[in-house]
């Protein structure tokens, strides 16, 4: 049923509506095999990545997909676990110490028949549109399923849909995939972690290569939570500068010099920068 959904989105129901409006372009179909597993190993800038880059593809692509996607709450957490269900995306657990095994064992099950597996190797998207250290998670499954790595990326969805905007907005995409990264050279190291780290360093050099994106050796999560404390830093301290209210004491009140006029006796303000001064009234009209 999964599968059926997929191909109804892709080509009837939401598939040509972005292409109407989006335009997207592909660059380098000649380099995705037109059957067997593979990995696509993508640069990741926004939650439309998931989106353009299978509709791009003429070919079936399954993501391991957080498995908060599948469980968010209010309107948009249902949506989004609508779209991933219907897509036939794969949910992850990725907390606690057996979300990289069973991560692992998720995504050789797609390949295991035939099929491709969409990965972003930064683990999560781009907090500044720039490419961050990828996991090893990628190159242990490139040995593990003996199957080729070929790198995509993708321009311009930070730009349509920048992280917290609902709706994307119309802008130009393209989808560029680079040649297949062979990696048997290294059989039998899936447990080898030097191994497993200059594998995936040399896929997110040939992602720097194809995007022009500046490479920033971190884990882009890392960043994230340098980001978060820095705006936090800022906040306290912009707090701290605030001057102290002190809602109890009222504000002094002006001495206007209340007197009364000599005719009836009603009140008469002075008028400081006026014509009349301190005790003294303004004249009545006649």
């Amino acid at each position: 049923m999964a599968g059926v959904l997929y191909w109804l989105l892709k080509r009837i129901l939401l598939g040509p509506i972005l292409r109407l409006l989006f335009r997207p372009t592909v660059e380098g179909l000649e380099n995705l095999p037109e059957d067997g597993p593979a990995i696509l190993a993508s640069n990741h800038l926004s939650f439309s990545d998931s989106i353009f880059l299978p509709l791009m593809v003429p070919r079936r692509i399954t993501f391991l997909a957080k498995s908060d996607y599948f469980t968010g709450s209010g309107l948009k957490g249902r949506l989004t676990a609508a779209f991933f269900r219907a897509a036939g995306q794969v949910p992850v657990d990725r907390s606690g110490g057996s979300a990289g095994n069973s991560a692992l064992r998720s995504g050789l099950r797609v390949m295991s028949e035939g099929d491709l597996l969409g990965i972003y190797p930064e683990g999560t998207r781009s907090p500044d549109g720039r490419l961050y250290r990828g996991r090893t998670g990628v190159a242990r499954m490139a040995l593990e399923g003996q199957v080729p790595v070929i790198p995509v990326v993708m321009i311009g969805t930070d730009e349509a849909q920048p992280t917290g905007q609902l709706i994307p907005s119309i802008r130009p995409i393209t989808v560029r995939i680079g040649a297949p990264l062979d990696f048997s050279r290294y059989e039998g190291m899936a447990e080898d972690r030097f191994v497993l780290r200059s594998i995936t360093d040399e896929i997110m050099y040939e992602l720097m290569l194809l995007s022009g994106q500046e490479y920033v050796d971190v884990y882009a999560a890392t960043q994230k939570k340098r980001l978060l404390a820095a705006a936090k830093a800022r906040a306290k301290d912009l707090e701290a500068k605030l001057p102290t209210r002190h809602p109890q004491s009222a504000a002094p009140v002006r001495d206007i010099g209340v007197t009364p006029h000599p005719q009836d006796g009603e009140p008469t303000p002075d008028v400081v920068d006026g014509e009349a001064g301190p005790g003294e009234s303004l004249p009545r009209a006649s």
